[in-house]
Formats: C-alpha cells, structure tokens, sequence
C-alpha cells in the first residue's frame, strides 16, 4: 500500500450563504434561516486513527480528520477508497479495528440522545417497499421519541407531501433520495451526513439539496457529505475531505485545495496563430494548440498575452482565462497514488 500523503492543514473557510430561490415544483415551505449565528450548540465531529482491516486487506487506514460546524464538509475519494467504510464507522456500524470516532469527545454508543445529535442517509433504497413514507418516517421517529408531527413537516420539506402515503416501493430513485434525506433529519440533529446523495435526482433536486445543505451548515449544524458529482461537490462544499487507499490525502478548505492542485492558463483563438506562437515563445510563453485556430498558455495571464499580442499586432478573436476544476484536481490527486497489487 502506498505511503500516507501529509494533509494539507488549513484555516477553516467562510461557509457559503444559502440560496435564497427555491426550486419550482416543490412542495416544501421556504425556511427563515438566521445567518448570523448558529441555532444549536455547536457539534464537532472527529476521526482518531480511524482503522479497519478485514483480514489481509486494510480498508481504512489510521484516519484523523475533525468535521467542524456551521459549513458544508465534503468526502471525496475515487470507489473504494474507503469512504463508506469510514462513514459505517463513524455510526458505530462498523467496529474500528483500531481508533475510534467521536462527538463531543464521546463515542455515539455513549450519547444518551443519539438521534437528536446524528442523522444519516447511506442508502436511500433501505426502506420497506410495502410501508407508506409518512409509516416509515414515523417510525422512525417512534424510536427517538420524536413527535408525530415532526413527520408532516419533514415531508413537506423535502417535498413528498403529496405522495405521503405512497408506498416506498414505487418511488423513483430520486424520490427515495428525499425520503432518505427526510430519515436523516427526523432527530433534528447537530450533525448530518448523507451518502451519495444527489445519485438520482433530477437537476431541480439537486439544486433543492444542495441549497439544503448550505441552510443546514448556516443553522450552525456539522455537515458532512460524499459525492461523485464533482461539479455539485465544487458549488456545494466549504471544506474537502480527500481520501484514497483508505488514507488520507488531503484536509483543506476548498479553494486552498484548487489552488494548490490545478493550473490557471491563457486560452486564445486567432486568425494568425503561427505569428501569436512566435511572439509568445519569444516572451518565454510556451503554447499548445487547442482547437483549429487556439492556444493555451499554461501559467499566463489574459493580461499579459493580450500586450503580447498588440505589441505584435496579432489579432485575437477570443482571449480567456481557464481555470482547472475540482474534477481535474481530484483526478491528478488520485492519479498519482499506487494502487494496491491484486
């Protein structure tokens, strides 16, 4: 197995202010959702040497990692990182092999309340196909001594008032996803995690979820979520965790991890490129064709080809910034990791 990459450490970022639109089509009732201070004592979530072997194969190893609250955690690792592993462990789901996971200092087993402290979705298909939503959130919320109530404002919420009493069984995926997401909530807790939850809903659940999360973090809660949807985990999360091989890679506020692991460059198009080309290599620019009549310039600025370029007298139809994405970022990282040997 690889070697461990040391995280880079980092000052915790300003969280995103939540979307004030709500999604047309949607059933739930916009919240008031103050922004200027936490609703709730605060909850951390930490990672102590995380470890789980199963046999000769070590699916988690020696983890550390502290979720804060009051922004929007992201988990991020290609599949089998050991990502559900780790999130399995977190709930007492799975037993460490060595180190723990704790809130507040304490182990989930020990809190007296565990379902007003975490609420979870790790699969949105784990529901009884026959029972209604309103049953199965209701009993849910029989377990924690949640009031019934609770259950009619979760639905409406999520926007699944009108299919209340629907079986679970003839939910979409995407449906399932917001009945998840409404099982996660029913505590009301302090710290929320959601696994790969966006797979499924279509591009308004989406942005309902995503404006979810950002409201649920400005309440002051600790929210933590995995994703393969590289493009929404760049709009959504304040802060990345990053692991591969079961450790883990990076810990840092997300654009601290974009800076650090993609290039910006110069991208221009022009009827004369040879001549751009010349001029360019001339100013110590090196350039590569993009397209029949482009170049990028890794490391420039628009600025500075632009004078480039006037002061050759190249024309430019098209002159822009490019900025790789998290996707690139995320790929170059784990692209330079060993994999283990079959």
């Amino acid at each position: 197995m690889a070697s461990n990459s040391r995280p880079v450490s980092a000052t915790t970022p300003t969280p995103r202010a939540p979307s004030d639109r709500r999604p047309a089509g949607l059933t739930g009732r916009p919240r008031t959702i103050p922004h200027t201070a936490p609703r709730r004592r605060a909850a951390s979530l930490q990672a102590h040497g995380l470890t789980k072997r199963y046999g000769r194969v070590t699916a988690v190893d020696g983890l550390s990692f502290h979720v804060r609250p009051g922004i929007v955690t992201g988990f991020l690792g290609p599949n089998g990182a050991g990502k559900s592993t780790t999130l399995r462990m977190i709930l007492g789901l799975d037993r460490p092999t060595e180190g723990a996971a704790t809130i507040n200092g304490r182990r989930l087993a020990e809190l007296r309340h565990p379902m007003q402290v975490v609420g979870s979705l790790l699969d949105a298909r784990a529901v009884h196909p026959s029972r209604s939503a309103a049953d199965h959130l209701l009993s849910i919320a029989r377990t924690g001594d949640v009031p019934r109530g609770r259950v009619a404002e979760l639905l409406e919420q999520v926007g699944l008032a009108d299919a209340a009493t629907r079986p679970a069984g003839d939910f979409s995926l995407g449906m399932k996803q917001r009945l998840g997401i409404a099982t996660a909530l029913v505590g009301d807790p302090d710290i929320v995690i959601l696994d790969e939850s966006l797979n499924g809903l279509d591009a308004e659940g989406i942005r309902w979820a995503r404006t979810l999360m950002r409201e649920l973090a400005a309440e002051g809660r600790t929210m933590l979520f995995s994703s393969h949807l590289m493009g929404e985990m760049e709009l959504t999360a304040d802060h990345l965790l990053v692991i591969d091989n079961g450790r883990l890679l990076a810990d840092q506020p997300l654009p601290a991890f974009l800076s650090a692991h993609t290039t910006t460059q110069a991208h221009v198009r022009t009827p004369d490129r040879d001549a751009l080309r010349a001029a360019l290599s001339s100013a110590g620019l090196a350039a590569s064709d993009s397209g029949p009549d482009g170049l990028d310039i890794p490391g420039a600025t628009t600025d500075h080809v632009g004078h480039i370029a006037a002061t050759a007298g190249v024309e430019l139809a098209e002159l822009s910034p490019r900025k790789g994405s998290l996707e690139d970022a995320f790929l170059r990282m784990t692209a330079a990791q060993p994999r283990d040997e079959e």
